[in-house]
């Protein structure tokens, strides 16, 4: 059964990550550039670290990598002191949108333009030495990415695309693209997804009102109902990685008929999560 675990506090959640040595889950709004953190009791802090907070992942050493509108920032555990690295490009067009950690310890993160181009966004590596290379032009809202447990594969979205793609992880490289899964327009378009412990792919779908699980052969499995239409990134969490946590946004939606877009919301779908990866540097 889902359950609606916060109030419709974000105009756009995304990116959600739990890690045990932080309260609990962490994620962004990320249009206003805050991270919202859900602690053992319910409550929910919100820490302004930019103009954009697209996504963020701990590090192994203690604290966290963001990606920030322009490139990448590292904080501290409280999110209280939010270094920013230098930006990797200018001008106001283009901003980071979503990323993950692969198994070589980088943290990964791909643009958009605000105006949604085509081809005008990258998939960026951050090394652990602090070194930024792009590793996946001409995309045009990049959007989920997860390693198998494995490592040996990756998953991700290309949201207009309609399809959930798989590379093979080779020497650090993301080699060898494929379609995995594709997604009829009229179910929604894929955007954030996580990985499980037998390697299944949870999608959320946006403008879809759903999370769609498929396992590991690309095959439909299931699909979780969620009350409001832009679902937009989910992952595992909870002390045995057993709940399946979702983020919705309010983006261009009828808050009249959906009033729980914005919240986050959560279910035990019966098979658990992989630890989230850590960044390196």
């Amino acid at each position: 059964m889902l359950e609606q675990v916060t109030g419709p506090l974000a105009a756009h959640g995304e990116g959600p990550v739990w890690f045990p040595r932080w309260p609990g889950l962490r994620w962004v709004d990320m249009l206003v550039g805050d991270v919202l953190t859900l602690d053992a009791t319910g409550a929910v802090r919100r820490d302004h670290v930019g103009s954009v907070a697209a996504a963020l992942r701990p590090r192994e050493a203690g604290g966290a990598v963001l990606a920030l509108e322009r490139g990448f920032a590292l904080a501290d555990d409280a999110l209280q002191d939010v270094r920013p690295l230098p930006e990797l490009w200018g001008g106001t067009e283009v901003r980071m949108n979503e990323g993950g950690c692969g198994p070589d310890g980088a943290f990964y993160c791909g643009s958009m333009a605000y105006a949604e181009t085509p081809g005008a966004g990258t998939l960026y590596r951050l090394d652990p030495q602090g070194r930024v290379e792009p590793v996946v032009p001409d995309v045009s809202i990049s959007n989920g990415l997860m390693w198998t447990d494995d490592g040996t594969r990756a998953y991700y979205a290309d949201t207009p695309t309609q399809r959930v793609d798989v590379f093979d992880f080779d020497g650090g490289k993301l080699v060898n693209r494929r379609p995995f899964a594709r997604i009829d327009p009229a179910d929604g378009s894929p955007d954030g997804l996580t990985v499980d412990a037998e390697g299944g792919v949870w999608v959320a779908l946006w403008g879809g009102g759903a999370v769609r699980h498929y396992t590991p052969d690309g095959e439909l499995a299931d699909i979780i109902e969620v009350p409001t239409p832009k679902v937009t990134a989910c992952t595992f969490g909870g002390e045995d990685l057993d709940r399946l946590y979702i983020t919705t946004s309010q983006v261009d939606t009828d808050l009249h008929r959906h009033p729980a877009a914005g919240a986050v919301f959560a279910t035990d779908p019966g098979v658990r999560g992989l630890p989230v990866r850590t960044y390196a540097g």
